[in-house]
């Protein structure tokens, strides 16, 4: 859980975008961001290690990444870890980059970057705030009519109860596949998990893999994805962790590519059409 609370959250869920310039125009700031990408979930400890900066110093700059949601904290026991966010950081991507150079080239350089940023880690965290209700959220990431929305005519099917099958569609040409998928954890609207499927047969088209590649992949233990939604103001918190991964993940550095994409896809479902997801029966 993020140690931002009261005012502070409700101050930091929206930052604008002179904020992230802000937090990325100091070069000792962009070291914080480089040392995070290659070794997420780092205490600050670990961050001031082999830097010319003292530990006051570190801190303070660490503080104006978080207020820019460019960095986010989580505590582990008697540990708070920092965790670099990639949201805003898309969302300026979209916002301005892609206004000049396109969005397709802005999406590129974003992917490369949290391909880049998978290296070496065993799990995916991203967080975004949305303009929308915790109700609403929930039923975008849980009513199949929302979900093909944003996973382009896929995605996931449930009824959502703790232990049932999760059945999942490729397109939406595509049949209902049982995967093995299971719900983990169901609690409306603040929590989400469930068990993630494998490299399967009927994906591994999109990877023109062979038999040989395939199988290699399928050694990969299952991960799971977790939601957790939390009330920020007048918007709403989504924590999005993906885990359980062994190091150097094929399947990571997947999810590390297509999360932000269908995540910023459902947020601009809830914040353009509120009311369609709002009332519906």
């Amino acid at each position: 859980m993020t140690t931002l609370k009261g005012n502070q959250l409700a101050a930091s869920a929206a930052p604008d975008a002179d904020a992230v310039f802000r937090a990325l125009a100091d070069p000792s700031r962009r070291a914080l961001l480089d040392r995070l990408a290659s070794r997420n979930g780092q205490s600050l400890r670990d961050l001031c290690v082999g830097l010319a900066m003292t530990r006051q110093s570190v801190t303070k700059h660490l503080a104006v990444l978080g207020a820019a949601c460019v960095v986010t904290t989580e505590r582990r026991g008697r540990e708070k870890l920092h965790f670099l966010n990639a949201a805003p950081i898309n969302d300026i991507a979209d916002r301005w980059i892609g206004r000049y150079r396109g969005r397709a080239e802005a999406l590129a350089d974003l992917q490369h970057i949290l391909e880049d940023n998978a290296m070496g880690q065993t799990e995916f965290v991203y967080i975004t705030y949305i303009r929308t209700t915790p109700e609403q959220l929930w039923r975008a990431l849980t009513e199949p009519e929302f979900i093909r929305r944003y996973f382009q005519g896929g995605g996931p099917d449930s009824d959502w109860q703790v232990g049932s099958a999760i059945r999942w569609k490729v397109d939406a040409d595509d049949e209902n596949h049982d995967w093995g998928q299971r719900v983990l954890v169901a609690d409306p609207p603040r929590k989400l998990a469930y068990s993630w499927h494998g490299y399967e047969p009927e994906i591994s088209h999109f990877f023109n893999w062979s038999a040989e590649q395939l199988a290699e992949v399928q050694t990969e233990p299952r991960s799971k994805v977790t939601f957790e939604i939390e009330p920020a103001g007048e918007m709403v918190k989504l924590t999005v962790r993906h885990d359980d991964f062994v190091t150097d993940s094929t399947m990571l550095k997947g999810v590390s590519q297509g999360w932000p994409l269908i995540l910023s896809m459902l947020k601009s479902m809830l914040e353009t059409d509120v009311v369609g997801v709002a009332t519906h029966p």
